[in-house]
Order: C-alpha cells, then structure tokens, then sequence
C-alpha cells in the first residue's frame, strides 16, 4: 500500500501539472482529474460484489497490474512526444475502472485480517500509511518533474509499482466470503437494501459524499491557485500536497489511538468542520507561505474523512455484506464531478479564490448540519 499510494500521490501531482502545461485550462485541469470518477460511480458496487465473491488479494494483485500498465502507457507516450489531454483523460478514466475493484477489496481484506475490537485502529493505521506517501511523495514527485521532467516521473511510478505488487503476494490467500452462487446483481440488491436499512451507515456515507463533493474537487484546482495567485512552479505544488499529509498523518495516527469509548463521532463531525474551514482560509489568502500552514490544517481534517469515516462505516457493517457497502461507499468518489466540474466553471469565468470560498463554505455547513439535525454520528 505505502509503494502504491506513492505512485497515486506523485500522479497526482504529475497529471494535474502536465494538464495545465499542456492547455493551460483549468477546465482541462479538473476533467482530467475527475476523469475517473464516472467509471467509479457506474462500477463500484459491481466491484464491491466482485470483492465478497472473489479472492480479495487476487483483485488488488490484478488492479495493480491494470495500474503498472495504464502508468507505462503515458510515460511512453510523454517519452515519444505524442502526449495530448485525452491521453491524461483516458488514462484517468481507466484507472477509475480499476480502482472501482481495487479499493473496495482493499479496505475490506482489513477485515478479514484483524479482529472487530482492532478494526477501526487497523483502519486507521492503513490511513497513516497512506498519509505517510501524501507527506513525502508529492514533494519527491515535484522534484523529479521539476529536474527530470515528466517522463521520468512516469517511470518512477511505474517502479514503486512493479515493487508493490511483488509484495503483494506475502499477504495470505484468504477465502472469498460469499459463495458465489447466486445472480450477481441479486448481491448487488441485497447490499444496497443492507445499506438502506442500517440508518447509521447512511448517515455516515452521507457525511463521506459532502467532503467528496466539495474537498476532493479543491484539490484539482491546486495547480490554478500556485501558478495564478502565488506566480510559484510546480516544486510549490508539491510542498502544499505534501502539508496536507503532514497533517493527515498526524490526524491518523491520533485516530488510530482511539477506542470505542473515545467519542469518535464528534472528532469526525469536527474533523468535517474543519477541513471546510481551512479551505476558506485558502480562498482567503494570496500568501504562500501562509497557504502552507492552511494546508496542514486542511490535512488534520481529511484524516477524519480519510481514516476514521471508513472505519465506522466497516464497524457498523458485518463481514459478508462489507465488500458491497465499501462499493457503495467508493461511489462517492464517483460523484466527484458534480462538485469539480461546477467549481472548474467559476475558476474559469471568475476567480480560483471564489471556487474555494463556495467549496469550504458549502462542506462547513454540511458538517454543521449533520451534527445538529442527527444524532446517529454524535453517539458512535
């Protein structure tokens, strides 16, 4: 996981930087970014039914392979010259694909390899991992952009992840947890239905779509913010991603501390509220420096959405429908556009600082609505 989701973070960072030097549009920025959230949102819950059926480590082994292979293919094309936007966007959609069977398995084989009581620290513990790449390899990646240029940034994902999926194969083959017999969209009813009636696993999926919706797309728009408002290069970018992961790790690491009796409901509902006000910060301030403190705090409050939202919602589901409600909780990535897209337009016809007042304004009040109008989240 931590060599995986090194290379995700330096694409990330390579993509989004690539896109606006090839078009200069922050449209372009944002389309390419949430690229792949459509196949997310149409295949998630078949990939969650996919991963109660299926050998979990044999689905991440192949996702990471489709991952390799969708790396090589822009790197070769940057190498050769013939890299253009729809090469970025088709590379973005068909990572989704992937990553609509990948991460639903991913987070539910935590579950086959921990006890209940050590769920949710395990969780979170997995989030610090990934925290750990957001800290180092943005930085790690703007470097190499910045001295080696694209391509080589390209191979160097391409490296941890040939790494990552021989290692891979220490996990132990664990057993698929439904047989299997049954028309695989009649599982596909049956977790949507189990989702339905475990109200507090809704509410909480509720929560994790507000943050999709409004703090993911702020993300895409970075790039806009460093060369517009701070005249900076893309080395600037990697230090802000690389802060929002100083303090997800910190944030992590301190949830992954809690016990049951540690009233994690509230720190996810402050969390929430946090991550909104600090992107209202950002939409406030033309300082860079200033911008790099905001983004620790930006990180604090993702390590809720990051680590301990998933964690609930797996306490809160039993084994053999968790694969499927991971799907429908993966979903919520797959709604990254409704809220980028809009927030992409406003960029474009007015100001990169008013799309991030209208983001952390919006996932502010979201997070203040959930704390007073339900009481599902403030008891867990």
């Amino acid at each position: 996981m931590l060599l995986l989701m090194a290379a995700v973070n330096i694409q990330m960072l390579a993509r989004g930087y690539l896109t606006w030097e090839l078009t200069k549009s922050p449209i372009a920025v944002v389309v390419v970014g949430a690229g792949f959230a459509p196949p997310i949102l149409l295949l998630s819950l078949y990939g969650g039914a996919v991963a109660d059926r299926v050998s979990r480590k044999r689905i991440i082994q192949l996702g990471q392979l489709g991952m390799l292979v969708i790396t090589l293919f822009v790197g070769i094309s940057i190498s050769t010259d013939t890299v253009t936007v729809y090469h970025l966007t088709a590379a973005s959609v068909a990572q989704g694909t992937i990553w609509a069977f990948l991460m639903p398995a991913r987070q539910a084989i935590i579950g086959q390899l921990v006890d209940e009581d050590h769920l949710t620290n395990a969780v979170a513990l997995n989030a610090s991992g990934m925290s750990l790449m957001t800290v180092a390899a943005p930085g790690i990646g703007g470097i190499i952009y910045g001295v080696a240029g694209p391509a080589a940034t390209y191979y160097v994902m391409a490296t941890l992840t040939v790494v990552a999926l021989i290692l891979t194969s220490w996990v132990p083959t664990l057993p698929a947890v439904s047989s299997g017999k049954r028309r695989m969209w009649s599982d596909i009813k049956e977790g949507l239905v189990y989702t339905k009636h475990n109200r507090t696993v809704l509410v909480l999926l509720l929560v994790a779509l507000s943050t999709a919706l409004l703090a993911m797309p702020f993300r895409t728009l970075l790039p806009v913010q460093i060369e517009e408002v701070f005249k900076l290069e893309v080395e600037a970018l990697g230090l802000l991603l690389s802060m929002i992961g100083v303090g997800a790790l910190i944030g992590s690491l301190f949830i992954a501390s809690l016990s049951k009796n540690n009233h994690r409901g509230w720190v996810l509902l402050i969390t929430s509220m946090l991550s909104g006000v600090a992107i209202l910060l950002a939409a406030a301030t033309t300082s860079y420096t200033v911008a790099v403190g905001i983004m620790l705090l930006l990180g604090l409050g993702d390590s809720g959405r990051r680590a301990l939202n998933s964690s609930l919602i797996m306490e809160q589901t039993d084994d053999e429908h968790r694969g499927r409600v991971m799907g429908v909780y993966m979903m919520n990535f797959g709604l990254i556009p409704l809220g980028a897209l809009p927030l992409g337009f406003i960029t474009a016809s007015f100001d990169v600082r008013l799309a991030f007042a209208i983001a952390g304004g919006g996932l502010l009040a979201a997070a203040i609505g959930y704390t007073v109008f339900t009481d599902k989240v403030r008891r867990l």
